[in-house]
């Protein structure tokens, strides 16, 4: 009796830990594997150890003399400000006529993070808002709004009246954790002031997103798509409430549906056509991809005062050598790998199955013409795909095949540092988020099991949980 009774104690304690290590969406060997736990989340040659203010503007190590050239040149024109022309020097103007930033840079503060605007400031400064109606273009995009086109570009050349002005108002959303402490997150609601060429009308579409960060893009491009691809599981046939799916959309280049694997909704398929569309979109350059000014047919101010720099405004050199630029821009390293409370919050993060979709761990191609990237393990914690983020978080806009309350799963690594590099906090797609508890909060859809798990927390727990994701 004694030998059966241990056998039962036994038994109900391994089948409670499988349970767990279901729920937590993988095993305890692959969830604390060595792999997982490292410093080099861009790998051997892409991860740098820098928490300074420029942790996300450092080249890769060792470059060559050739590439660090054009790097250098590439970090320049990444924080050019961009003139209206005709001006001095003709490789630099072509601005506008309708913009929202004169710079990259003026997005990408530090390659870094934007957030909505501050209560003392009036206007968006690394904040958008892009636009559409209903339907499809001939590519499968998002259709343009008739008058004010992809996005609100609240500035123009003299002149030129800028599309309009945004204000955003936010209000509270409190909440309570399972052990009775309190929390709130704010709900922002957009209202469109001084639009100059006609109302939005009852069709507009919008959606609100901030700049993200741009390091470590080169190495995401060189990850193999069916890697990527095989991930996806769109019918749940697992059963384990993840449905991550791709995206494909339009490549201008190959003239071809591609996979996208970059921007908030995976709307871009590579790290070149989406700076090409946001020297169009963002400053109101012409590219080879993108050579139409940022005027549409509704706008005859614009249309008037078009005054073209050289064409493309952005030639293919200097096209290439920014996204050279970029490319190149190393990963942080992780940090306090083996502090106590970073290890439990390990766990913690693991155990709410948030790694389903955040998955740590991937391996990159063999076809980069940057030999550092190739056959790197790298730790972004993403899987790069869409997945339903419940109605709140959804912006109702469909772009290419990602539907209005789906999300690319954006990767984790230098979250931790954003406060050093950009001096706040603020997370998710609008930057609604004021941290990253916050952040969690606002997960429902296929998230809303690991939002339930992280508020059965006890707060020593979330502070853990915090700890981790800040080492990364």
């Amino acid at each position: 009796m004694k030998f059966k009774r241990l056998f039962l104690i036994l038994w109900a304690v391994f089948t409670a830990l499988m349970v767990l290590m279901v729920q937590g969406g993988v095993t305890s060997l692959e969830a604390f594997s060595p792999d997982n736990r490292t410093e080099l989340s861009g790998g051997s040659a892409a991860t740098v150890s820098k928490a300074t203010k420029t942790a996300f503007a450092q080249p890769i190590k060792n470059l060559d003399r050739k590439r660090r050239r054009v790097f250098v040149f590439g970090d320049h024109l990444f924080n050019t400000q961009w003139v209206q022309a005709p001006s001095s020097v003709a490789t630099l103007d072509g601005l506008g006529p309708l913009f929202n930033r004169n710079s990259c840079a003026g997005c990408h503060v530090r390659d870094g993070r934007g957030r909505p605007p501050l209560p003392h400031e009036d206007r968006m400064l690394s904040k958008l808002i892009r636009l559409s109606i209903p339907g499809q273009t001939e590519e499968g995009g998002p259709l343009p709004h008739p008058l004010y086109g992809g996005q609100l570009q609240e500035q123009g050349i003299l002149g030129v009246p800028s599309e309009g002005r945004t204000q955003i108002s936010w209000e509270e959303e409190p909440g309570t954790f399972a052990d009775g402490k309190p929390f709130s997150v704010r709900q922002p609601s957009y209202q469109f002031t001084d639009l100059a060429y006609g109302p939005l009308g009852d069709e507009v579409l919008f959606s609100p997103r901030v700049a993200p960060a741009v390091f470590g893009l080169g190495l995401l491009e060189t990850v193999p798509q069916a890697d990527i691809v095989k991930q996806a599981d769109p019918e749940d046939q697992d059963g384990d409430g993840i449905s991550g799916r791709p995206n494909y959309v339009w490549d201008f280049a190959k003239k071809d549906k591609q996979l996208g694997i970059l921007g908030w909704k995976a709307n871009q398929p590579n790290l070149k056509q989406q700076i090409a569309g946001a020297f169009n979109g963002d400053i109101g350059l012409t590219t080879s991809l993108f050579p139409k000014p940022s005027c549409n047919d509704g706008q005859p101010d614009c249309l008037k005062e078009i005054k073209f720099g050289e064409q493309p405004e952005v030639s293919d050199e200097f096209l290439d050598k920014i996204t050279t630029y970029m490319s190149l821009l190393a990963v942080p390293a992780r940090r306090n790998i083996e502090g106590v409370s970073e290890k439990r919050g390990e766990k913690l993060f693991y155990q709410a199955q948030c790694a389903s979709c955040h998955t740590p761990k991937m391996v990159t191609g063999k076809t980069s013409e940057h030999p550092e990237f190739n056959n790197q393990v790298i730790h972004p914690y993403t899987d790069l795909l869409l997945h339903d983020m419940g109605a709140g978080l959804a912006d109702n806009r469909p772009d290419f095949e990602a539907e209005g309350q789906e999300w690319r799963t954006p990767p984790l690594w230098g979250v931790g540092l954003v406060k050093n590099v950009n001096k706040h906090t603020f997370f998710l797609h609008d930057g609604r988020a004021r941290d990253l508890m916050e952040a969690v909060l606002w997960h429902g859809g296929e998230a809303q099991a690991s939002k339930e798990a992280v508020l059965q927390l006890s707060e020593t727990e979330r502070t853990e949980l915090i700890a981790f994701l800040q080492s990364l």
